[in-house]
């Protein structure tokens, strides 16, 4: 996919030769000039800015291309100087489809990235870029004392640690099968973080997800830096808590930062309220992060499934193996029938403000998300709750939801993720979480949401300069720069509830 970026001057911007259709860099009025391809033309309609306008002529029926590839197809005739939108196109999406696989070249060797970040060591052998006490619960009824315990510590055991913090959830009680093993697959794999310096989780008791239980499913859990107990079967469980939270800051608090390759960096991949720049500045300028960290031997997570829809075979053109490439293909498959066994179409996706952002199909919106993985080669391909166990590339399961995504990058291994938007959200998560504006406008009427502004790309600073810079920032934050979610003091996760609920 070509990813050239927009000279300065210009009013619309076409990311590839082949396009029939270019974003609009500011809010076109009808019959004004403007051009595209070498060529000059009218504008036949308002183009609001972040939208498509028409820069050859598309018949009713064929495909319009963006990024060089279809975003949908034609439902009338399009003119040059039209507004191309959801009134005059249509996704090409229906089903399950067949996919080919073609080896990819040999890879080159890593490349000597020296950098490093201050990081901490983990008895795993992992790296950890804060040195946090987590409090987890195996089921919602405990959530609220898992606040509760959270809040009093963090006033107690002030500077001792990075600080103390919660996540509760809403289920482990009513759950069957693959669902209640989704909820505990997860919590298990918050509870062996490294950027937890220790652990507390809490049970009721009568749970389908006991706790026992799920301890027994992580392996890799530091049982020295682990406190558990259930409180229906202690006198005051905020007093039983803070005991153990205690007991693990003891701990916790020895730990030093000390400088960590960068080839130990696991970065999460991800996007949400995305508008019609994501695609040209924000996604390929993280995809460029993902490459360096990819080429330096560390690890980037792209996840978000039903936003690769549409955009399948950019993605599964650089499996590294035929192995890799049946796992990418089942994981997209699965998703599509699950959202078809569920009687839903699988392109019910871009939401209202995405649209309202410019973005008309899921075509258009995937082949925009899927540069966040950049260029670099498919390596592994992971389940719902499964950790990264791989240097290089990596595609997670999970849907496209904000929360439960990013708790999924979490729960798989990220120590750090970006987060590009186009429209603003001010979720954090559990990993430090930095977000990524694909406009200045956004990062400028949001400066308590935003960390980068990648509409800079957009005003004369090129793409390389933009993703060293933010590449430094990355690396500021893996040795402990606080990102604006932290200092908000947002922090959630979320749980992918796909079962019944008795």
């Amino acid at each position: 996919m070509t990813k050239n970026t927009p000279a300065p001057g210009e009013s619309i911007h076409a990311v590839d030769p082949r396009d029939h259709v270019a974003t609009a860099l500011r809010d076109l009025a009808c019959g004004e000039s403007v051009s595209a391809h070498g060529e000059r033309f009218i504008v036949r309609a308002d183009v609001p800015k972040g939208h498509k306008i028409a820069t050859r002529v598309v018949r009713s029926g064929d495909d319009v291309l963006k990024y060089g590839w279809p975003i949908g197809r034609a439902t009338a005739d399009i003119a040059v100087g039209d507004h191309v939108h959801v009134h005059n196109v249509i996704t090409r999406l229906e089903g399950v489809e067949g996919y080919a696989f073609a080896p990819l070249p040999p890879a080159g060797a890593p490349s000597a990235d020296t950098r490093t970040f201050q990081g901490f060591r983990r008895k795993n052998g992992r790296a950890g870029t804060r040195n946090e006490i987590w409090v987890l619960c195996t089921v919602g009824c405990v959530a609220n004392t898992a606040r509760r315990i959270a809040e009093k510590a963090n006033q107690r055991f002030a500077g001792r640690v990075d600080g103390v913090y919660a996540f509760p959830h809403p289920f482990g009680c009513s759950q069957l099968g693959d669902d209640l093993a989704h909820t505990r697959k997860l919590i298990a794999a918050l509870a062996s973080h490294p950027n937890a310096g220790g652990v507390l989780i809490l049970g009721l008791g009568c749970e389908n997800n006991q706790l026992k239980a799920l301890l027994e499913s992580a392996p890799d859990i530091d049982r020295e830096r682990l406190k558990g107990f259930t409180t229906q079967m202690v006198e005051d469980e905020l007093e039983d808590g803070l005991a153990a939270v205690e007991a693990l800051v003891e701990i916790a608090e020895k730990d030093r930062r000390e400088p960590v390759p960068v080839s130990e960096l696991v970065v999460g991949l991800k996007c949400g309220g995305s508008d019609g720049f994501s695609g040209i500045t924000a996604n390929p300028l993280v995809g460029r992060i993902a490459d360096k960290v990819a080429e330096a031997g560390g690890t980037p997570v792209l996840t978000e499934i039903p936003e690769i829809f549409g955009a399948e075979n950019v993605l599964l053109q650089r499996a590294a193996s035929r192995e890799v490439f049946d796992a990418a293909v089942a994981v997209i498959d699965d998703f599509k029938r699950y959202f078809i066994e569920a009687n839903q179409p699988i392109y019910e996706n871009p939401s209202p403000g995405n649209i309202a952002g410019g973005i008309t199909s899921l075509e258009e919106k995937s082949l925009g998300a899927v540069q966040k993985g950049g260029r670099a080669p498919l390596v592994e391909v992971l389940r719902y709750g499964e950790t990264v166990g791989r240097h290089g590339l990596t595609l997670l399961e999970a849907p496209g939801n904000d929360a439960v995504s990013s708790t999924a990058l979490t729960a798989a291994g990220a120590t750090v993720i970006l987060f590009t938007t186009g429209r603003g959200t001010p979720l954090g998560f559990p990993a430090p979480t930095l977000k990524i504006a694909s406009n200045s406008g956004l990062a400028q009427r949001k400066p308590g949401w935003i960390d980068f502004d990648a509409g800079q790309v957009l005003e004369g600073v090129s793409m390389d300069v933009a993703a060293e810079n933010l590449m430094d920032l990355v690396i500021e934050t893996a040795s402990g720069k606080t990102t604006k979610a932290e200092l908000n003091g947002e922090r959630e996760i979320a749980l992918w509830k796909s079962g019944v609920t008795l």
